[in-house]
């Protein structure tokens, strides 16, 4: 699920911030991006995730604001000085004319200082800050969950209606298919009589092979729990995936059970409908 938040706030006399983001992803992947000197955050910031959300690729920034001013950025003079001596002697050996302008000078390793690691730059100071960067972003993937939950209810709906219409015309294709088997029947004979006992076994037996009845019972069970998880305020996303799975079970059952044009089209709308549950379900946690 996508998603967006952030919190400002004050640490050891500077000031930070923390952006969160996400992008759609069917499991929980996480990126900390951070200076130097505040990347001891990441593990606290990982396992607040993980107890918060499970599906995402999450990228977690956070960057001074206000740099505290004992740790400033800054020059190291004796490093400066080393620097040039080896670029002089650089150019001396490789023959060259060169100027040391202050550009290169600056690109050396070490010459220029970043702010200085301190060991009060504590979690704890920056929980709160956290807390509100992680709430914010929790209210807008819930904006979009429901959003979600709309539309995947609307493909439930639409399932269940095509269900409804297969439940409506399985009783008459029945009937077509035991005329149908006394026609031929009768046809086979030439005239002879007809022994009712056995033909009234495999009517029965033709019924029972043709009925979808459990098959709508299953499925209608099915479509109700993925209604009531889409209603949860808990996650939902392994679960309905899991129903999902359930649900295109049964149809498939009822498709090949079918022997019926008007029925088998009815199950090419449910499958259609199912893919796209699924497809939205990815982006659904």
């Amino acid at each position: 699920m996508t998603g967006f938040g952030s919190g400002t706030g004050a640490v050891a006399g500077g000031s930070v911030q923390f952006e969160i983001r996400s992008v759609n992803h069917r499991y929980l992947t996480m990126t900390y991006r951070a200076p130097a000197e505040l990347a001891h955050w990441e593990a606290e910031v990982r396992d607040a995730l993980r107890k918060r959300f499970e599906r995402g690729y999450l990228t977690v920034t956070v960057r001074w604001l206000e740099v505290p001013a004992t740790a400033e950025a800054g020059i190291d003079p004796e490093r400066a000085r080393q620097a040039v001596a080896r670029l002089r002697e650089l150019a001396r050996v490789a023959g060259v004319d060169a100027a040391i302008t202050l550009d290169l000078l600056a690109r050396q390793p070490d010459v220029m200082v970043g702010p200085d690691p301190r060991p009060d730059y504590a979690w704890s100071e920056v929980a709160p800050t956290f807390s509100r960067a992680a709430a914010e972003f929790d209210a807008a993937r819930r904006t979009e969950g429901a959003v979600l939950a709309q539309e995947l209810g609307g493909r439930l709906d639409a399932i269940d209606a095509a269900a409804a219409s297969v439940a409506t015309r399985a009783p008459a294709r029945v009937e077509r298919e035991r005329d149908r088997l006394r026609a031929a029947v009768t046809v086979l004979l030439d005239g002879r009589p007809v022994d009712e006992s056995r033909m009234v076994q495999e009517i029965a037996f033709l019924a029972e092979k043709l009925d979808v009845t459990e098959e709508l019972v299953r499925l209608g069970s099915h479509l109700n729990a993925a209604r009531a998880a889409l209603g949860s305020e808990r996650p939902v996303g392994k679960q309905l995936g899991f129903l999902a799975q359930e649900i295109g079970r049964e149809i498939n059952t009822i498709g090949s059970k079918a022997n019926d044009a008007p029925i088998q089209h009815l199950v090419v709308e449910m499958k259609g409908e199912l893919e796209r549950f699924r497809e939205q379900l990815e982006n659904l946690e």
